[in-house]
């Protein structure tokens, strides 16, 4: 079963009636076997549905216009298996509303040398038709993808399933509803923003709720769901001794059940993705949401503290591309360094709310103080991220446009335990350097919040900006300050330019 099966990629085959009925029945037949490759290879999160062959303009259009109808097709992959004059791809490009990429490949992989005669040439000229729709596509300025190679090669429907992943991404941002529980933190400049121009860019509407509709639906939760729940937490996760049944802080626990059970259902019931909350506007709650908030984004949901809205719908946008790979994706925040002139190193971490999909270990579910808040403290999931290569995406908002920032670090394992750290944690190393990554992410902007994500890296992410027509900057190995410098500079003069070009 396909992780994202209920959604849909096109394909769509362009050729032309010169070459007369029989070979476009070859074409044909060549599509909807491409096609059944591709939905049967597990590196393509979706189905992959054969439109068949378009060899005229209305036809084209018919399919781009059913395109945009079909609320499962998140986007079209065209391939020109013959040449299609491009003019007659205007009027259905024009229309299509879904991302479009372009697979520039051919039926057959080898060249049978000895037997190619002009049919031969004239049904397999991939080489001329594609670089037609090219120019077309380049010409109307239309944001696409391209994909080179023979369609069965493992490399060529990696990257087409990359970017069905970040189709879907955007399939979701377009559907997206996030639940505001209070405002921002108060005095924080970057997690403010206009969420018109959100909605305009990505699609996501994002909906202020007062606190006392939170409380309201925690008190409404019946004692025997809260006595399931907590059991259920005894199952999953090392509870500590004081919050177990007869303990000194059990109540907590309980207090803890009855948050993230009422939290869920508004959630649930208002048909949400993402949320917010924060510690300053706890009206009706005993505690902070901790162990709720890590819990529900397991579960899939996005999540911003301290009311960062824009975070919390890359969250769920990183979690929908991510669906079925391995490794997690998590609300984060750069917290404090290690400057060990031997090794340098970020602690990312949290107050609380840190998910436990990023690690490999069973968390221990504890209770903490917290000295912010005024309520009482919370219960939270305790654990270390695993080890591996994440990436960290930030998402801001420079008043003319959006702009995604990532970092590709290397998670590692802490230099020495954290016995007495309250809260998850992941400990990484920044490509190419802190020093470096720390410059450039300062340098653009980049927001304190973070989406750290283990599942997807930075081809997911630029095709997702691609199909949003939003900004992405990408710190790595390569990096060097003066060039991200230069590329910040350059990219300014880009999209003044370029404003809302489709």
């Amino acid at each position: 079963m396909k992780p994202l099966s209920e959604l849909e990629l096109w394909l769509v085959v362009g050729s032309q009636d010169l070459y007369g009925e029989q070979a476009v029945r070859q074409v044909e037949r060549h599509a909807h076997e491409v096609a059944a490759s591709l939905d049967a290879d597990p590196a393509v999160p979706v189905r992959v549905v054969g439109k068949g062959v378009v060899a005229n303009a209305d036809a084209i259009r018919a399919v781009a216009l059913e395109a945009n109808a079909a609320p499962g097709c998140v986007g079209v992959l065209a391939w020109m298996h013959t040449f299609s004059p491009a003019k007659m791809w205007i009027a259905g490009l024009a229309t299509l509303q879904k991302p479009l990429a372009h697979l520039h490949t051919q039926f057959n992989r080898d060249l049978p040398w000895s037997e190619i005669d002009m049919d031969f040439m004239n049904l397999n000229q991939s080489a001329h038709g594609d670089r037609e729709l090219g120019y077309l596509e380049t010409r109307m300025g239309l944001r696409r993808k391209t994909v080179v190679g023979h369609w069965r090669d493992p490399g060529v429907v990696a990257r087409i399933g990359t970017w069905a992943r970040a189709a879907c991404g955007w399939h979701e941002a377009q559907n997206l509803s996030v639940a505001r529980f209070g405002d921002n933190m108060r005095h924080v400049a970057v997690t403010e923003g206009d969420k018109v121009e959100l909605q305009i860019r990505l699609g996501a509407s994002v909906d202020g709720y007062g606190v006392d509709v939170l409380g309201a639906a925690v008190g409404e939760v019946a004692d025997g769901a809260v006595d399931q729940l907590v059991a259920d937490y005894a199952d999953t996760y090392d509870v500590a001794p004081e919050l177990h049944r007869g303990g000194e802080r059990h109540g907590s626990l309980r207090d803890a059940a009855r948050i993230e059970l009422g939290l869920r259902a508004l959630l649930e019931d208002g048909g949400f993705g993402a949320f917010t909350d924060t510690f300053e506007d706890l009206d009706g709650l005993k505690q902070l949401p901790g162990i709720a908030a890590q819990r529900l984004m397991a579960d899939g949901y996005g999540f911003g503290a301290e009311g960062d809205w824009k975070t919390a719908v890359l969250v769920r946008i990183a979690k929908v591309m991510s669906a079925g790979l391995p490794g997690g994706t998590s609300f984060m925040e750069d917290y404090t360094y290690h400057l060990a002139p031997e090794g340098t190193k970020v602690l990312g971490a949290h107050m609380l709310e840190v998910c436990p999909t990023i690690t490999s270990d069973r968390p221990s579910c504890e209770f903490h103080p917290l000295s912010i808040g005024g309520r009482e403290d919370p219960v939270r999931l305790v654990f270390t991220a695993a080890p591996g290569p994440a990436v960290v995406v930030g998402l801001l908002d420079l008043g003319d446009r959006l702009r995604l920032v990532l970092n590709e670090v290397d998670t590692v394992v802490p230099d020495e335990d954290l016995p007495v750290l309250p809260v998850a944690r992941a400990v990484w190393q920044p490509r190419p350097d802190l020093a470096t990554a720390a410059e450039a992410w300062l340098t653009a902007g980049g927001p304190h919040h973070t989406a750290y994500c283990q599942a997807v890296g930075v081809e997911a992410f630029a095709d997702l900006a691609e199909i949003a027509g939003i900004e992405l900057v990408v710190v790595d190995a390569d990096t060097s300050t003066r060039r991200f410098q230069q590329e910040l500079r350059w990219n300014d003069a880009y999209f003044r330019l370029a404003g809302t070009r489709r």
